[in-house]
């Protein structure tokens, strides 16, 4: 009796453990779940909502040239980052960069990771969103000019060495998160990396042979269309990157929006300030310029954070576009740098100042917490070093290699025609 007593109390002693070790494994949370899969979706279509943002904005002959440049990167990115993007930016690793373990989504299943509520390879889907658009926003940079053979080189190595790098440093365990640098939903990651990359490529590239003025967008409306897209599919851009349908989620969502009203208003007021009359471009650019500085802060900041950093971003960006790039002379064609570039920097150093404990669980400047200044610091400098220097490099390998930038003729016929055999107007030349 003493013997079954104590099977007994070892089968029990047994199962306890089966079931703490089941309690263990992290439970889905549909409703997390269920938000994260809305929000990969929505920052999903802003790549659509940025070719027709960009494409509205160069010549007629060049309008598929955009569309078609930014909606392969939607395919090609797709792929490289289930071979292998995702393991490079998430998978463990050392400081710099991920491992091979998650290579062709090994071990990337349906369960959650520990400390999240959302599946495994749902996580890896809202990411794959953002290595997807990141490369595409370089296009704004030397749109009329580039071979799309070339882009399509350049885009896989670049989101290759220097997109996973960087996503890994912030957000994969890498050294800027170790550090402590805020960036809740890509200020260095995306939005500094493409900007540095887009000011590179531009500068190699050269000029458009079209004198020294860019030449007016053919089609307007549609950049407002994407314009639109933008800022509906950025809600889940940082909303979603909470992670779970809860207050922070909803904080994010809120602030998003009123720093893309802020510096579209401010936008337009320096336009009727400085040229006498308010215009539909400056609006929405200044809409676009508020929203990627709210990027790095959306998780942290609050109402009056968000205000601030709207009317921030629009008078820098502003100035960069209006005086700086005039007085350089730098072909940054649609404003990749101008606006996601130097808007990221904003956003990046001011989420140090307006941080808010209550809402991130971390203090900024004006709590009292100035030493979140320098994390914040480090990583914009750190950031827009090494994307400056991969960049020249892959690009002088590609250059090297089949050449960049297309001939003479093509630029003056239009890519469209040359390059792809197709018209995006068949009544106009």
């Amino acid at each position: 009796m003493k013997r079954f007593g104590m099977a007994l109390s070892f089968l029990l002693s047994f199962a306890g453990f089966a079931l703490a070790e089941e309690a263990a494994v992290p439970a889905i949370n549909s409703g997390d779940t269920a938000w994260i899969l809305i929000a990969s979706a929505l920052v999903m279509l802003m790549t659509p909502g940025l070719a027709l943002f960009y494409g509205g904005m160069v010549r007629r002959k060049n309008m598929l040239e955009v569309l078609m440049k930014t909606m392969i990167t939607l395919a090609v990115m797709s792929i490289q980052w289930v071979i292998i993007g995702y393991s490079l930016a998430f998978a463990p690793g050392n400081d710099f960069i991920g491992g091979l373990q998650y290579f062709m989504l090994n071990g990337v299943g349906l369960t959650p990771q520990e400390g999240s509520t959302i599946p495994h390879q749902l996580f890896m889907v809202f990411q794959g969103m953002f290595a997807i658009i990141t490369p595409a926003l370089i296009i704004g940079a030397f749109v009329e000019r580039m071979k799309f053979s070339a882009f399509l080189i350049f885009t896989v190595l670049w989101g290759t060495f220097v997109y996973a790098p960087v996503c890994h440093w912030v957000w994969g365990g890498g050294w800027i998160g170790k550090m402590g640098a805020l960036d809740f939903a890509g200020g260095t990651v995306v939005h500094i990396n493409a900007g540095i990359a887009a000011l590179v490529t531009a500068l190699i590239i050269g000029k458009r042979k079209n004198g020294t003025h860019a030449p007016t967008p053919h089609n307007l409306p549609l950049t407002v269309t994407g314009a639109a897209l933008l800022w509906f599919g950025w809600f889940g851009f940082n909303a979603g990157s909470e992670l779970a349908a809860d207050g922070v989620a909803v904080s994010a969502f809120v602030v998003t929006n009123v720093a893309a009203a802020t510096a579209a208003l401010t936008w337009i007021f320096l336009d009727w300030i400085f040229t006498g009359r308010p215009t539909m471009l400056g609006l929405v650019t200044g809409a676009v310029a508020g929203l990627v500085a709210i990027t790095p802060g959306s998780g942290f900041v609050g109402v009056g954070g968000a205000l601030s950093i709207g009317i921030a971003a629009a008078l820098v960006c502003y100035f960069m576009i209006s005086v700086v790039k005039p007085k350089f002379g730098y072909d940054d064609s649609l404003d990749a740098f101008g606006v996601h570039g130097i808007g990221g920097m904003v956003g990046a150093l001011l989420t140090g100042v307006f941080a808010l404990e209550a809402i991130g669980g971390t203090k900024g400047l004006i709590e009292g917490n100035a030493a979140q200044m320098w994390p914040q610091f480090v990583s914009v400098i750190a950031t827009i070093g090494y994307a400056a220097a991969v960049t020249f490099v892959i690009y002088k390998l590609i250059d090297f290699a089949i050449g960049v930038r297309v001939d003479k003729e093509t630029e003056a016929i239009g890519i469209d025609l040359v390059e792809h055999n197709e018209r995006a107007y068949t009544l106009f030349d």
